[in-house]
């Protein structure tokens, strides 16, 4: 898009304030934090219940950013740029999109439903993209914010339109209708998803149906409920199992891994096969063959592009590599838009100050093919790309374009070549259209580990930061702990995306989880709540800040401050009001004054304690009493002192249950990972981690044999038995073994029978359709820690913290 500040002035009915209407945009930011914004970007400062990006405006003016929509103009910053000032940001940001769109005129399908939607979109680009120049939702950019953002991607050379909308509440869908204005409508299913933005499933119905007030046909499953609520003014094609009166009717026969299609429509009857057995991909699949059949594709056409199906990957994945190096695996897509996604999350997770992209040709970008390079060229120079690795014979002849850049024609070519290219100490990030196997490459270049791995939801841990941050005034600091490997979930990832959230504070327990943080690039404020006196020159030397909570640490500490000759070293002094692990106590006090007054050496940063039963209200009055007692005491230091730290108290629970008590900042541990000791708590926060393995083999075994140590299971029956490679050693506990736990295999329960052993554990499958290779969870969603700990009598913290590092982390974003 190119538009002019005049020009949008009208569109979104903005006051204009500033010094040159006439600025060209090029592009539509609402993320601070991308590299990709400059002089021609327009940034919405949008405004959520969980931030506010009209805090970051300064610092986009600082940069280069010179054009904005505000609701107000932030302090001191009048006559610094050009500001439209509207009522509402977002409203602004969806008017320009809707009218946008309406200045194209081509089929647009808008799918929405509770599931499938991102799918369905995907196949169908695929299916269709040898006929249409597409534009589609990158990833699942299905929101009030994802939406516009996904139509401003549309250009003069695009045809068609492939666009998802995802709802979570009632009076959202009308504003996604007037940005899509779809001519062909895609309802997947109405399932349990959002359940409780709604009243009932007639609410959630009609809601999601408001996608379709205008499209020329509504594709569907046939569904007497849905057509219940359907204006008698949208024409409809619908598909059918059951229902003979739908257009298309469809039986499907499964067949190990492949299913089966007999299709019946008017005059015709065929076949079609496709290599999914699992419900939801054969819902996805008739959806999109039904989609094909109404735009008048021949069964010819229709079998062979069906037969090529693949499953989708939704997800940028982070992974480790060979000879210290991380990999970004987005290794089955390769458009415009996307790519934009992916060197912002590039950013937002590298590990080394070098950065390599390997990318393929890109298609669909609906831009001349010299325009396409030129604007791929200033992505990647914006984004202070290192190398370049350029793979397929388009883009490899515009590889000066590109800095220090190697090409190769094909994937194969490169792959001979692979070992004579070194990778080491740099972030790789992987981005290749599906037929380029880019898959082979992320394989040569990942670190080889066992099949069993931990998957991080980075999209989750962001959503349970945000909602904690809700619940804080908004000049409440936040510090975020991140000791004992993020609780399991892997340090330097976590803390690298909290960096990119620009939290205040990481905390740590030892040292060297500190130095870990600072080796890997991490240069937020990192405190060290249990320092050892032998590890205080390495903290001052990484720069890291030591809690210290006793007169012997503390005069320890002046001690190697005096000899550095330090200014003002950062120190956090800890009160005991009441845990009694370590703190100084209320006796102590004068003789701490004593030691830090008038001392150059050192300065508190902050004053903490910590409160012992937050979680418990049956203790509130204990808690009260800390809290109390953590005022006195911080009083008087301050009074004493004659300064004005830091104090914090709150922990997860007590962010919650005692939200008085802020102070100055919080510390945020379990909350961020998904788990709450509130049951209703619980249910806002998103799973952040799924442990999952495979099944190495399968065996029946007769009635009355056994299986693993000791004989501790004995079939009853003839029993079919999954061998898992997870035992003890990776953090399983053994007493999850013998029929208390369960894994899940195919969306089933499987009993774990015998014994869990040091590197494995057994499940019974009788009753399950699986194969060997299949996927297992571990847990996840089902069964969650909360469960696995409440059964097993200990707490989350254990369960999550107890996951081996053997076993690989993989961090993703949707």
């Amino acid at each position: 898009m190119t538009l002019s500040v005049r020009n949008i002035i009208p569109i979104i009915k903005a006051q204009f304030l500033g010094t040159n209407d006439i600025a060209i945009i090029d592009a539509i930011s609402i993320d601070s934090r991308s590299l990709q914004n400059t002089e021609s970007t327009l940034f919405f400062a949008l405004v959520g219940p969980n931030h506010d990006g009209h805090q970051y405006v300064a610092t986009l003016i600082k940069q280069g950013v010179r054009n904005f929509v505000v609701s107000y103009i932030p302090s001191k910053l009048q006559g610094k740029a050009n500001f439209l000032v509207v009522e509402n940001t977002l409203v602004a940001l969806q008017t320009i999109a809707a009218t946008y769109r309406s200045d194209f005129d081509f089929p647009v399908i808008g799918i929405t439903g509770s599931n499938g939607k991102t799918i369905i979109k995907e196949w169908l680009n695929f299916l269709l993209s040898p006929d249409y120049n597409i534009i589609r939702s990158p990833k699942s950019y299905n929101s009030q914010v994802g939406v516009p953002l996904s139509v401003l991607g549309i250009n003069e050379k695009h045809n068609l339109g492939i666009f998802e909308a995802g709802i979570s509440t009632t009076n959202e869908m009308k504003n996604l209708q007037k940005i899509i204005q779809p001519t062909i409508g895609v309802l997947t299913n109405i399932g349990s998803a959002h359940d409780e933005g709604f009243h009932d499933v007639g609410e959630k119905i009609k809601e999601k149906l408001k996608l379709f007030t205008s499209v020329e046909v509504l594709i569907m499953n046939k569904n007497r409920t849905i057509e219940a609520f359907l204006s008698p003014k949208i024409k409809t094609f619908t598909w059918s199992s059951e229902d003979g009166k739908a257009d298309v009717f469809v039986i499907a026969k499964e067949n190990s891994d492949k299913t089966e299609f007999k299709i019946t429509y008017q005059k015709l009857c065929f076949k079609i096969a496709i290599p999914f057995s699992d419900q939801a991909s054969i819902e996805n699949t008739i959806h999109c063959m039904v989609v094909l059949l109404y735009l008048g594709y021949d069964q010819v056409t229709i079998q062979q592009r069906i037969a090529l199906l693949y499953p989708v990957e939704m997800r940028l994945k982070v992974k480790n590599g060979n000879s210290n190096t991380t990999i970004i695996d987005d290794s089955y897509s390769s458009d415009f838009q996307s790519l934009k996604i992916a060197l912002d999350f590039l950013e937002s997770q590298k590990q080394y100050k070098k950065k390599t992209l390997i990318l393929s040709d890109i298609f669909q970008s609906g831009l001349a093919t010299e325009d396409l390079y030129s604007k791929v060229s200033q992505l990647i120079v914006s984004n202070k790309i290192n190398r370049v690795i350029a793979i397929g014979k388009t883009i490899s002849s515009y590889k000066k374009k590109f800095p220090n850049c190697l090409a190769f024609a094909s994937t194969e070519l490169f792959i001979e070549a692979i070992d004579k290219i070194p990778f080491e100490n740099e972030t790789v990030l992987i981005k290749g259209a599906r037929h380029f196997h880019f898959e082979e490459i992320v394989s040569l270049l990942e670190e080889k580990t066992h099949e069993t791995v931990l998957e991080i939801n980075l999209n989750a841990i962001s959503h349970n930061l945000n909602f904690y941050k809700s619940k804080l005034k908004p000049e409440t600091k936040m510090m975020v702990m991140v000791k004992a490997f993020s609780y399991g979930n892997g340090g330097f990832d976590v803390a690298k995306l909290l960096s990119h959230h620009k939290v205040d504070y990481l905390g740590v327990a030892f040292a060297d989880e500190g130095i870990s943080l600072r080796n890997a690039g991490i240069d937020l404020p990192v405190m060290v709540l249990n320092p050892e006196s032998t590890s205080f020159s390495a903290i001052i030397q990484h720069q890291l800040e030591p809690e210290i909570y006793s007169i012997k640490g503390l005069t320890a500490f002046l001690k190697i401050a005096s000899q550095k000759k330090l200014k003002k070293f950062p120190i956090h002094i800890k009160l005991d009001t009441g845990m009694h692990r370590l703190g100084f106590e209320e006796e102590n006090l004068n003789d701490l004054i004593a030691l830090l007054k008038d001392n150059t050496n050192v300065e508190v940063k902050s004053i903490l304690s910590h409160l012992a039963t937050s979680d418990e209200m049956k203790f509130i009055d204990f808690t009260l009493a800390q809290i109390k007692l953590f005022e006195k005491l911080s009083s008087k230091l301050m009074a004493e002192l004659e300064i004005k730290p830091i104090r914090h108290i709150l922990n997860t629970s007590g962010i919650s249950n005692f939200p008085q008590a802020q102070y100055d900042m919080v510390r945020l541990g379990i909350g961020l990972y998904g788990v709450s000791n509130d049951e209703d708590e619980q249910k806002l926060l998103e799973n952040v981690g799924t442990l999952k393995s495979i099944i190495s083999q399968i065996r029946t075994i007769d009635e009355g044999e056994s299986v693993g140590y000791g004989r501790r299971f004995i079939a009853s029956r003839p029993t079919k038995i999954a061998t898992i490679p997870i035992g003890y050693a990776d953090g399983i506990s053994r007493h999850w073994g013998n029929g208390v736990g369960y894994v899940v295999i195919k969306n089933k329960k499987a009993p774990i029978v015998g014994s869990v052993c040091m590197d494995m554990l057994m499940a019974d499958v009788t009753d399950i359709d699986c194969k060997e290779g299949g996927d297992v969870i571990i847990f996840g969603a089902n069964p969650s820690v909360n469960f696995m700990a409440k059964q097993l009598g200990t707490i989350p913290y254990e369960i999550m913290t107890s996951i081996s590092q053997r076993v690989k982390r993989v961090f993703y974003r949707e």
